[in-house]
């Protein structure tokens, strides 16, 4: 198990569930201290008015013409890291900045969170970020986190306080009219997570219960498609579901089970259960203003495939939890 692995019923034990007022709170990659945890308040049931985004396999509003999985070709020679950027692009603009500023999540275990015995940010989105470091400035800690709950990745994205975002973010048509994706590093599906106690098995038998997903996510849409006889509770962060499940305030968690493999993990008492029943492509966002930056991407994401090093990280944090290797990239260029 990775590091940092503290069963999440211990620090609830612990009295840590306290306020997590640091959604927008701005961590550097060193020397950030820990922030306080975030009781599950804010939760309402949800009906149609919630629903975020469309999934990957929807048709775009422009026609059906999307294709979620292609994104835009690396350039055909990747600048020297820590070397001079093109002129005039986002990564000259950046390396000018001295430091990366990046969108992450801090509360989702695996793939972006606190490690409890380091105090500072961890998982697979956060070892890409410091990938993308590495390309622009031949190191991998010039970069500046700014902790965003799910809702917000595409708000803050358009209002340019984030050259990127790394958050478990699942490409979707809907999405691509509002920002740029790189290519696929993440293939999941939308599964549920329940108590080891619960009978339920599949997604058919949460019919008239309470299921918990996070706002601004595609889970809540896929759920009411899926089985539009569940009665849907929206939080901001997947703990929040997580607490609620302990606390008997919900039936199930439904969201990915890349995203439910590190909610299981932080407490043993629960188990991931039932078929997929989504296809979940997942990439890192860009604005719509910087498609150059999405090829540098790119190209990153091409050399950690080649190289390797994207199975290994794959490995390093989901090989536990099932099979999770790399996809291979698609381009529409």
């Amino acid at each position: 198990m990775p590091g940092g692995a503290v069963p999440f019923r211990r620090r609830l034990l612990a009295g840590v569930v306290a306020s997590l007022a640091v959604l927008a709170l701005t961590v550097s990659c060193a020397n950030s201290a820990a922030p306080q945890r975030r009781s599950a308040t804010g939760v309402r049931e949800s009906g149609a008015a919630d629903s975020p985004s469309a999934s990957a396999s929807a048709p775009a509003a422009t026609g059906g013409s999307c294709d979620p999985l292609r994104s835009l070709k690396p350039p055909a020679h990747m600048p020297t890291p820590g070397g001079k950027m093109p002129g005039g692009t986002a990564m000259e603009r950046i390396v000018a900045r001295g430091r990366l500023i990046v969108g992450v999540d801090q509360n989702t275990y695996l793939f972006g969170y606190r490690n409890s015995d380091t105090g500072q940010l961890d998982g697979l989105d956060i070892d890409l970020v410091r990938e993308i470091s590495r390309a622009l400035f031949g190191r991998p800690d010039r970069v500046q986190f700014k902790a965003v709950p799910s809702a917000q990745r595409i708000g803050i994205l358009q209002r340019g306080q984030v050259d990127l975002v790394a958050h478990s973010m699942t490409i979707t048509c809907e999405r691509m009219e509002q920002v740029l994706f790189s290519s696929d590093y993440l293939d999941s599906g939308q599964r549920v997570l329940v108590t080891d106690t619960s009978p339920v098995k599949t997604l058919a038998d949460l019919a008239g219960q309470k299921v918990c997903t996070a706002r601004g996510t595609t889970s809540l849409t896929e759920l009411q498609r899926a089985r539009p006889a569940v009665r849907p509770v929206t939080v901001s962060d997947w703990t929040d579901c997580l607490l609620l499940l302990q606390q008997g305030e919900v039936a199930a968690v439904s969201t990915t089970d890349n995203v439910l493999a590190g909610l299981s993990a932080q407490d043993p008492a629960t188990r991931i259960t039932g078929p997929r029943f989504t296809y979940e492509p997942h990439g890192i966002a860009v604005p719509k203003t910087t498609p150059e930056l999405v090829r540098f991407i790119n190209g990153v994401l091409a050399h950690l495939r080649t190289s390797g090093t994207l199975r290994a990280l794959h490995e390093r944090w989901l090989g536990p939890y099932g099979d999770f290797y790399p996809p291979a990239p698609r381009y529409r260029d």
